[in-house]
């Protein structure tokens, strides 16, 4: 079975990436190869940011040992497409790395996106026509069409980059979404007797990409010993959207409106399900950078997962929030494939009542401990404990409440509210 080598080149990617990072961390620990730390930044100590540099040489390793297996020929048949790809993880590597070290300006960033992602489209991994809008490649020129990839490709490097602020946050959300996107390339493109001819290099670069991303994870998991900074981010971004656009904007998808009309949809859908969480923190950025007068791209502290902390979420727990909403859309919506409509309506739903539940409590526990300092008498609470506790006051700087401090306060308030209470 093909998936058989598949997972070879994962392991390939993993292990490779997993030495480099640790050669990588254990270089530039000794000889201090780490910047400041920022205002924006969540960490608290100076932290090595090279781990892109790994999973790059990672991805370049499982292509290489790829390309001498037989049963995988296929994916190789076109090499155009394989040096595009790693002619522009090459040039995405080499920017983020410039930016590590230097911190280059956005346009400059931008500029090299925008060369990497044309790069791609000039050998054929571009969008040729909107699945069910097929009619769409006769309305639109070729030209068009490779605008439209340079720009979904730049766009799902800024959103994938954009969520790269927690320990191990972007690299497990590549692992789910990616694993997700293969499961369904490789079930609707199986045949067991032949190579798919359009799909094996989508389905080959989405598990080098899982490989490369659990390989670096272990290095990453909070307390992070290395970022993969915007090296490692920026190159998940683009393989991620090299796979997905190889897939959905070349993939006939009219045998499947055969069947229910939902998973007829979900070539078009699907994309979206899996990034669901870096698309959604890249629009509300994007949205509040303009409104505020500010480039899009310049950088600040009200991400997603920054919003996540100051609600009272610890670092873990916001991580494992965001990998709870990736897996319950993309895995929700990969369900109409298997199951009646009707029970993946019902899992996904649950699923999304669950994540909301859990992204929403530290609210919930926020009220009553200020419920319970607002009713503690005078001089039980201490004015700094009602100034912190005020509604109006939290509402209007809510950066600095953090899971931590917050609990053992709510219980220190509650416990005076009790002694009063209680007190003849």
């Amino acid at each position: 079975m093909r998936i058989i080598f598949y997972v070879l080149v994962a392991g390939v990617a993993a292990v490779v990436t997993f030495a480099l990072a640790m050669l990588i961390w254990k270089l530039s620990t000794k000889y201090r190869l780490y910047p400041k730390i920022r205002e924006r930044d969540v960490h608290t100590r100076p932290t090595p940011r090279l781990g892109g540099v790994a999973m790059f040489f990672g991805v370049l390793v499982a292509f290489a040992i790829g390309s001498q297996l037989p049963q995988l020929s296929i994916v190789f048949s076109d090499p155009g497409k394989i040096l595009a790809v790693l002619g522009a993880a090459a040039i995405i590597v080499g920017i983020g790395v410039a930016d590590d070290v230097w911190d280059l300006d956005w346009l400059t960033k931008l500029a090299g996106q925008i060369i990497a992602a044309a790069l791609l489209a000039w050998q054929g991994i571009q969008i040729v026509q909107i699945p069910w809008l097929q009619n769409t490649s006769l309305l639109l020129s070729p030209y068009m069409f490779l605008a439209i990839t340079v720009f979904a490709v730049v766009l799902v490097m800024n959103a994938i980059n954009f969520i790269d602020g927690l320990d191990g946050l972007v690299a497990g959300v590549a692992i789910i979404a990616n694993g997700v996107f293969f499961v369904y390339s490789y079930v609707v493109t199986y045949e067991p007797t032949a190579q798919s001819s359009y799909f094996n290099l989508p389905q080959f670069i989405s598990a080098v990409l899982i490989g490369a991303c659990v390989g670096f994870l272990p290095l990453n998991w909070h307390p992070a010993k290395l970022f993969m900074g915007d090296a490692g981010a920026l190159l998940v971004g683009l393989l991620m959207a090299t796979s997905t656009i190889g897939f959905t904007g070349n993939y006939d998808q009219r045998p499947l409106s055969n069947k229910e009309l939902l998973p007829a949809f979900i070539p078009v859908l699907l994309p979206f399900a899996v990034l669901l969480v870096p698309l959604l923190d890249f629009a509300l950025a994007v949205f509040r950078r303009l409104r505020a007068g500010k480039s899009p791209f310049s950088a600040d502290r009200k991400h997603l997962h920054h919003r996540l902390l100051d609600m009272g979420h610890s670092h873990l727990h916001a991580v494992l929030i965001f990998y709870a909403w990736t897996a319950t859309a993309s895995v929700g919506l990969l369900l109409f494939l298997f199951t009646p409509s009707w029970v993946a309506i019902i899992v996904t739903a649950a699923g999304l009542v669950v994540c909301a539940i859990v992204t929403l409590s530290p609210l919930s526990r926020r009220k009553a401990v200020e419920a319970a300092v607002q009713l503690t008498p005078s001089g039980v609470a201490g004015e700094a404990d009602v100034a912190q506790y005020d509604p109006l006051d939290a509402a209007a700087d809510p950066v600095d409440v953090h899971a931590e401090t917050s609990d053992a306060e709510a219980h220190l308030a509650l416990d005076r509210l009790h002694e009063t209470e209680t007190r003849p």
